[in-house]
Protein backbone atom coordinates (compact mmCIF):
# COMPACT_ATOMS: atom_id res chain seq x y z
CA UNK A 1 0.00 0.00 0.00
CA UNK A 2 1.43 3.59 -0.76
CA UNK A 3 2.13 5.96 1.86
CA UNK A 4 -0.97 8.64 1.66
CA UNK A 5 -0.67 10.56 4.95
CA UNK A 6 2.92 12.00 6.85
CA UNK A 7 2.98 13.48 9.83
CA UNK A 8 6.28 14.78 10.44
CA UNK A 9 7.71 15.92 13.59
CA UNK A 10 4.13 17.60 15.23
CA UNK A 11 4.22 19.39 17.92
CA UNK A 12 1.02 21.08 19.31
CA UNK A 13 0.74 23.18 22.66
CA UNK A 14 -2.35 24.47 24.57
CA UNK A 15 -2.01 26.68 26.96
CA UNK A 16 1.52 25.74 27.32
CA UNK A 17 -0.05 22.32 27.92
CA UNK A 18 2.01 20.23 25.68
CA UNK A 19 -0.25 17.68 24.02
CA UNK A 20 2.22 16.24 20.80
CA UNK A 21 5.84 15.46 21.25
CA UNK A 22 7.90 15.77 18.18
CA UNK A 23 5.00 13.21 16.36
CA UNK A 24 5.54 10.87 13.33
CA UNK A 25 3.55 8.56 11.32
CA UNK A 26 2.47 7.14 8.28
CA UNK A 27 -0.95 6.45 7.03
CA UNK A 28 -1.27 4.10 3.94
CA UNK A 29 -3.73 3.97 1.19
CA UNK A 30 -6.71 1.91 1.69
CA UNK A 31 -5.82 1.50 5.60
CA UNK A 32 -7.80 1.70 8.48
CA UNK A 33 -5.98 3.03 11.03
CA UNK A 34 -6.77 3.35 14.35
CA UNK A 35 -5.94 6.15 17.21
CA UNK A 36 -6.43 4.78 20.62
CA UNK A 37 -5.38 5.81 24.00
CA UNK A 38 -6.96 7.39 27.63
CA UNK A 39 -8.47 11.22 27.18
CA UNK A 40 -6.35 14.10 26.85
CA UNK A 41 -3.49 11.33 25.32
CA UNK A 42 -3.43 13.98 22.04
CA UNK A 43 -5.57 11.53 19.37
CA UNK A 44 -8.00 13.98 18.86
CA UNK A 45 -5.45 16.23 18.47
CA UNK A 46 -4.12 14.55 15.70
CA UNK A 47 -7.11 13.93 13.94
CA UNK A 48 -8.08 17.84 13.82
CA UNK A 49 -4.36 18.22 12.36
CA UNK A 50 -4.95 15.73 9.88
CA UNK A 51 -8.61 17.33 9.05
CA UNK A 52 -6.94 21.09 9.39
CA UNK A 53 -9.33 22.09 12.48
CA UNK A 54 -5.64 22.69 14.06
CA UNK A 55 -2.43 24.22 12.69
CA UNK A 56 0.50 22.42 14.38
CA UNK A 57 3.63 24.03 16.05
CA UNK A 58 5.86 22.68 14.40
CA UNK A 59 6.17 19.81 12.09
CA UNK A 60 4.22 18.93 8.11
CA UNK A 61 1.07 17.21 7.10
CA UNK A 62 2.19 16.00 3.98
CA UNK A 63 -1.10 14.71 1.84
CA UNK A 64 -0.56 12.53 -1.45
CA UNK A 65 2.90 13.77 -1.67
CA UNK A 66 1.85 17.93 -1.10
CA UNK A 67 2.47 19.54 1.89
CA UNK A 68 -1.31 20.74 3.23
CA UNK A 69 -0.07 21.68 6.30
CA UNK A 70 -1.61 25.01 5.71
CA UNK A 71 -4.29 24.34 3.91
CA UNK A 72 -7.87 24.61 5.34
CA UNK A 73 -10.33 21.60 5.70
CA UNK A 74 -11.97 22.30 2.73
CA UNK A 75 -9.16 22.14 0.29
CA UNK A 76 -8.55 18.46 1.79
CA UNK A 77 -9.61 15.24 0.11
CA UNK A 78 -11.23 14.45 3.65
CA UNK A 79 -14.47 14.79 5.51
CA UNK A 80 -15.02 13.84 9.10
CA UNK A 81 -17.20 12.10 11.32
CA UNK A 82 -18.21 13.57 14.64
CA UNK A 83 -19.41 11.72 18.11
CA UNK A 84 -22.58 14.58 17.98
CA UNK A 85 -24.03 13.69 13.94
CA UNK A 86 -24.09 17.30 13.85
CA UNK A 87 -27.15 17.13 11.11
CA UNK A 88 -29.12 19.94 10.53
CA UNK A 89 -32.22 19.81 12.01
CA UNK A 90 -34.27 21.76 9.80
CA UNK A 91 -33.29 19.66 6.44
CA UNK A 92 -34.42 16.27 5.78
CA UNK A 93 -32.22 13.14 5.12
CA UNK A 94 -31.84 13.67 1.68
CA UNK A 95 -31.25 17.61 1.62
CA UNK A 96 -28.51 16.80 4.58
CA UNK A 97 -26.17 14.32 2.53
CA UNK A 98 -26.69 16.52 -0.55
CA UNK A 99 -25.45 19.66 1.72
CA UNK A 100 -21.73 19.47 0.56
CA UNK A 101 -22.37 18.25 -2.90
CA UNK A 102 -24.70 21.30 -3.68
CA UNK A 103 -21.46 23.94 -1.97
CA UNK A 104 -19.75 22.20 -5.57
CA UNK A 105 -22.68 23.35 -7.25
CA UNK A 106 -22.94 19.57 -8.49
CA UNK A 107 -25.65 18.88 -11.39
CA UNK A 108 -29.40 17.93 -9.64
CA UNK A 109 -29.41 15.11 -11.46
CA UNK A 110 -25.54 14.04 -10.06
CA UNK A 111 -26.98 15.06 -6.78
CA UNK A 112 -30.07 12.66 -6.57
CA UNK A 113 -28.00 9.70 -7.78
CA UNK A 114 -25.20 10.38 -5.08
CA UNK A 115 -28.21 10.31 -2.33
CA UNK A 116 -29.33 6.78 -3.45
CA UNK A 117 -25.71 5.56 -3.53
CA UNK A 118 -24.99 6.97 -0.14
CA UNK A 119 -28.39 5.30 1.33
CA UNK A 120 -28.25 2.14 0.08
CA UNK A 121 -24.33 1.67 1.23
CA UNK A 122 -25.56 2.53 4.82
CA UNK A 123 -28.66 0.46 4.64
CA UNK A 124 -31.21 3.17 4.55
CA UNK A 125 -32.36 3.60 1.13
CA UNK A 126 -36.00 5.61 0.98
CA UNK A 127 -35.00 7.88 3.85
CA UNK A 128 -34.50 10.79 1.91
CA UNK A 129 -37.64 12.99 3.12
CA UNK A 130 -37.44 11.73 6.89
CA UNK A 131 -36.21 14.33 9.60
CA UNK A 132 -33.48 13.68 11.66
CA UNK A 133 -35.58 14.01 14.81
CA UNK A 134 -37.42 10.81 13.54
CA UNK A 135 -34.34 8.63 13.38
CA UNK A 136 -32.33 6.29 15.84
CA UNK A 137 -29.36 7.52 17.26
CA UNK A 138 -27.71 4.67 15.10
CA UNK A 139 -29.77 5.89 11.78
CA UNK A 140 -28.52 9.37 12.46
CA UNK A 141 -25.07 7.94 12.50
CA UNK A 142 -25.03 6.06 9.10
CA UNK A 143 -26.57 9.34 7.66
CA UNK A 144 -23.71 11.21 8.59
CA UNK A 145 -21.25 8.76 7.52
CA UNK A 146 -22.99 8.87 3.95
CA UNK A 147 -22.92 12.65 3.64
CA UNK A 148 -19.24 12.12 3.85
CA UNK A 149 -19.19 9.84 1.87
CA UNK A 150 -21.08 11.26 -1.33
CA UNK A 151 -18.32 13.52 -1.31
CA UNK A 152 -15.50 11.40 -2.02
CA UNK A 153 -13.03 11.75 -0.03
CA UNK A 154 -10.03 10.07 -0.23
CA UNK A 155 -9.56 9.72 3.78
CA UNK A 156 -12.31 9.64 6.15
CA UNK A 157 -11.90 10.91 9.56
CA UNK A 158 -13.84 9.59 12.50
CA UNK A 159 -14.17 10.88 16.06
CA UNK A 160 -15.05 8.66 18.30
CA UNK A 161 -18.41 8.34 16.31
CA UNK A 162 -20.05 5.41 18.04
CA UNK A 163 -19.30 6.84 21.34
CA UNK A 164 -23.27 7.91 22.00
CA UNK A 165 -24.55 4.77 20.76
CA UNK A 166 -25.62 1.44 22.67
CA UNK A 167 -23.16 -1.60 22.73
CA UNK A 168 -25.44 -3.31 20.99
CA UNK A 169 -26.02 -0.50 18.13
CA UNK A 170 -22.08 0.11 18.59
CA UNK A 171 -20.87 -3.35 17.54
CA UNK A 172 -23.45 -3.16 14.93
CA UNK A 173 -21.90 0.15 13.40
CA UNK A 174 -18.38 -1.49 13.79
CA UNK A 175 -19.09 -4.42 11.27
CA UNK A 176 -20.74 -1.70 9.11
CA UNK A 177 -17.63 0.45 9.22
CA UNK A 178 -15.30 -2.11 8.11
CA UNK A 179 -17.86 -2.94 4.99
CA UNK A 180 -18.40 0.17 4.28
CA UNK A 181 -14.27 0.59 4.65
CA UNK A 182 -13.79 -2.28 1.96
CA UNK A 183 -16.19 -1.24 -0.29
CA UNK A 184 -15.20 1.73 -0.99
CA UNK A 185 -11.69 1.48 -1.24
CA UNK A 186 -11.16 4.97 0.98
CA UNK A 187 -8.65 5.38 4.07
CA UNK A 188 -10.23 5.40 7.72
CA UNK A 189 -8.41 7.36 10.31
CA UNK A 190 -10.61 6.71 13.20
CA UNK A 191 -10.06 7.69 16.93
CA UNK A 192 -11.60 5.98 20.60
CA UNK A 193 -10.10 4.95 23.92
CA UNK A 194 -12.37 2.04 23.42
CA UNK A 195 -9.73 -1.07 23.37
CA UNK A 196 -12.64 -3.18 21.84
CA UNK A 197 -13.26 -0.99 18.93
CA UNK A 198 -9.96 -0.88 18.12
CA UNK A 199 -9.39 -4.37 17.85
CA UNK A 200 -12.38 -4.97 15.91
CA UNK A 201 -11.84 -2.86 13.43
CA UNK A 202 -8.34 -2.19 12.12
CA UNK A 203 -5.46 -3.14 9.96
CA UNK A 204 -3.22 -0.78 12.41
CA UNK A 205 -3.38 0.73 15.84
CA UNK A 206 -1.53 3.34 17.29
CA UNK A 207 -1.27 3.31 21.21
CA UNK A 208 -0.79 6.97 22.46
CA UNK A 209 -0.38 8.39 25.61
CA UNK A 210 0.47 11.84 26.96
CA UNK A 211 1.15 12.79 23.34
CA UNK A 212 3.51 10.17 22.84
CA UNK A 213 3.15 7.16 20.33
CA UNK A 214 3.88 3.94 22.98
CA UNK A 215 3.08 1.44 20.17
CA UNK A 216 1.93 1.18 16.07
CA UNK A 217 1.30 -2.52 14.90
CA UNK A 218 -1.43 -4.93 14.02
CA UNK A 219 -4.39 -5.83 16.40
CA UNK A 220 -2.65 -9.02 17.24
CA UNK A 221 0.71 -7.73 17.35
CA UNK A 222 -0.18 -5.06 20.03
CA UNK A 223 -2.15 -7.34 22.22
CA UNK A 224 -0.23 -10.58 21.67
CA UNK A 225 3.48 -8.46 22.48
CA UNK A 226 2.65 -5.10 23.89
CA UNK A 227 5.85 -2.94 23.81
CA UNK A 228 5.56 -1.79 27.21
CA UNK A 229 3.52 -1.91 30.39
CA UNK A 230 1.11 0.83 29.44
CA UNK A 231 0.38 -0.99 26.05
CA UNK A 232 -0.25 -4.24 28.24
CA UNK A 233 -2.34 -2.31 30.80
CA UNK A 234 -4.59 -0.42 28.36
CA UNK A 235 -5.31 -3.03 25.25
CA UNK A 236 -7.35 -5.65 27.53
CA UNK A 237 -6.58 -7.44 30.84
CA UNK A 238 -3.29 -8.30 32.06
CA UNK A 239 -1.29 -10.01 34.94
CA UNK A 240 2.00 -7.36 34.91
CA UNK A 241 4.66 -8.65 37.67
CA UNK A 242 7.76 -7.75 38.63
CA UNK A 243 10.33 -10.51 37.61
CA UNK A 244 14.30 -10.52 36.73
CA UNK A 245 15.52 -12.77 33.56
CA UNK A 246 17.81 -14.91 35.29
CA UNK A 247 19.13 -16.08 31.64
CA UNK A 248 17.88 -16.68 28.23
CA UNK A 249 14.50 -18.49 28.53
CA UNK A 250 14.44 -18.59 32.15
CA UNK A 251 12.33 -16.03 34.43
CA UNK A 252 12.14 -15.42 37.84
CA UNK A 253 8.81 -13.73 38.98
CA UNK A 254 7.33 -14.24 42.20
CA UNK A 255 9.70 -16.03 44.17
CA UNK A 256 9.45 -18.81 41.52
CA UNK A 257 11.14 -20.00 38.13
CA UNK A 258 9.09 -19.58 34.80
CA UNK A 259 10.64 -21.12 31.21
CA UNK A 260 9.78 -18.50 28.42
CA UNK A 261 10.79 -18.27 25.12
CA UNK A 262 12.20 -14.35 25.15
CA UNK A 263 16.58 -13.87 24.50
CA UNK A 264 18.70 -10.52 24.83
CA UNK A 265 18.06 -9.43 28.01
CA UNK A 266 21.12 -10.42 30.14
CA UNK A 267 21.43 -12.46 32.83
CA UNK A 268 19.80 -11.47 36.06
CA UNK A 269 18.05 -8.50 35.00
CA UNK A 270 14.81 -6.55 36.37
CA UNK A 271 12.69 -6.90 33.68
CA UNK A 272 8.41 -6.29 33.58
CA UNK A 273 6.21 -9.85 32.87
CA UNK A 274 3.04 -9.44 30.78
CA UNK A 275 0.66 -12.66 31.10
CA UNK A 276 -2.89 -12.49 29.70
CA UNK A 277 -5.74 -13.74 32.18
CA UNK A 278 -6.67 -16.63 29.55
CA UNK A 279 -2.99 -17.78 29.65
CA UNK A 280 -2.40 -18.50 33.09
CA UNK A 281 -3.81 -21.93 33.47
CA UNK A 282 -4.98 -23.47 36.83
CA UNK A 283 -3.90 -26.96 38.07
CA UNK A 284 -3.58 -28.56 41.26
CA UNK A 285 -1.41 -27.51 43.74
CA UNK A 286 1.13 -29.95 43.27
CA UNK A 287 1.19 -29.53 39.60
CA UNK A 288 1.52 -25.75 39.59
CA UNK A 289 4.59 -23.81 39.51
CA UNK A 290 2.75 -21.57 42.44
CA UNK A 291 0.40 -22.24 44.63
CA UNK A 292 -2.49 -19.91 45.03
CA UNK A 293 -6.33 -19.91 46.65
CA UNK A 294 -9.17 -18.65 44.68
CA UNK A 295 -10.28 -15.79 46.44
CA UNK A 296 -12.97 -14.07 43.65
CA UNK A 297 -15.05 -15.47 41.17
CA UNK A 298 -17.50 -13.70 38.59
CA UNK A 299 -19.71 -15.38 35.44
CA UNK A 300 -18.69 -13.59 32.45
CA UNK A 301 -20.89 -15.22 29.80
CA UNK A 302 -17.82 -17.39 27.55
CA UNK A 303 -15.74 -17.84 30.64
CA UNK A 304 -15.39 -17.39 34.11
CA UNK A 305 -13.15 -14.37 35.54
CA UNK A 306 -10.94 -15.44 38.72
CA UNK A 307 -9.10 -13.50 41.16
CA UNK A 308 -5.97 -16.00 42.76
CA UNK A 309 -3.46 -14.93 45.41
CA UNK A 310 -0.69 -16.40 45.28
CA UNK A 311 2.79 -15.31 46.39
CA UNK A 312 1.94 -12.09 47.14
CA UNK A 313 0.34 -11.57 44.23
CA UNK A 314 -3.47 -11.30 42.99
CA UNK A 315 -3.58 -12.87 39.52
CA UNK A 316 -6.45 -12.35 36.95
CA UNK A 317 -7.49 -15.65 35.61
CA UNK A 318 -10.04 -16.12 33.03
CA UNK A 319 -10.89 -19.94 32.15
CA UNK A 320 -13.97 -21.80 30.97
CA UNK A 321 -13.74 -24.19 33.98
CA UNK A 322 -15.07 -22.91 37.33
CA UNK A 323 -13.29 -22.84 40.16
CA UNK A 324 -15.06 -22.20 43.68
CA UNK A 325 -13.40 -19.31 45.69
CA UNK A 326 -11.29 -21.04 48.65
CA UNK A 327 -10.03 -24.10 46.12
CA UNK A 328 -6.56 -24.68 46.33
CA UNK A 329 -4.84 -24.15 43.02
CA UNK A 330 -1.30 -24.37 41.12
CA UNK A 331 -0.17 -22.05 38.35
CA UNK A 332 1.26 -22.38 35.44
CA UNK A 333 1.57 -20.80 32.28
CA UNK A 334 2.92 -21.62 28.34
CA UNK A 335 6.66 -20.16 28.17
CA UNK A 336 5.17 -18.70 24.63
CA UNK A 337 2.09 -16.84 26.65
CA UNK A 338 5.12 -15.21 28.57
CA UNK A 339 5.80 -11.79 27.27
CA UNK A 340 8.84 -10.31 28.73
CA UNK A 341 9.29 -6.07 28.63
CA UNK A 342 12.22 -3.92 29.37
CA UNK A 343 11.25 -1.58 32.94
CA UNK A 344 11.60 2.06 31.66
CA UNK A 345 15.54 3.07 31.92
CA UNK A 346 14.43 6.63 33.92
CA UNK A 347 11.76 8.56 34.96
CA UNK A 348 10.91 10.47 31.68
CA UNK A 349 10.70 7.35 30.17
CA UNK A 350 8.12 5.92 32.16
CA UNK A 351 6.67 9.21 32.63
CA UNK A 352 5.50 8.48 28.45
CA UNK A 353 4.16 5.07 29.88
CA UNK A 354 1.80 6.49 32.41
CA UNK A 355 -1.69 6.41 32.30
CA UNK A 356 -3.23 10.04 33.25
Amino acid sequence: MNKLIDLQHISKSFDSNLILDDMNLYIRENEFLTLLGPSGCGKTTTLRIIGGFEHPDTGRVIFDGADITSYPPNKRQLNTVFQKYALFPHMNIGENIAFGLQIKNKPKAYIQDKIRYALKLVNLEGYEKRMPDSLSGGQQQRIAIARAIVNEPKVLLLDEPLGALDLKLRQDMQYELIRLKNELGITFIYVTHDQEEALTMSDTIVVMNQGYIQQIGTPEKIYNEPENAFVADFIGDSNIIDAVMIRDELVELLGARFACVDKGFGENKAVDVVIRPEDVELVSPDDGVIRGVVSHIIFKGVHYEMEVQANGFEWLVQSTKMFPVGTHVGIKVDPYNIQIMNKPESEDEEAIGIDE
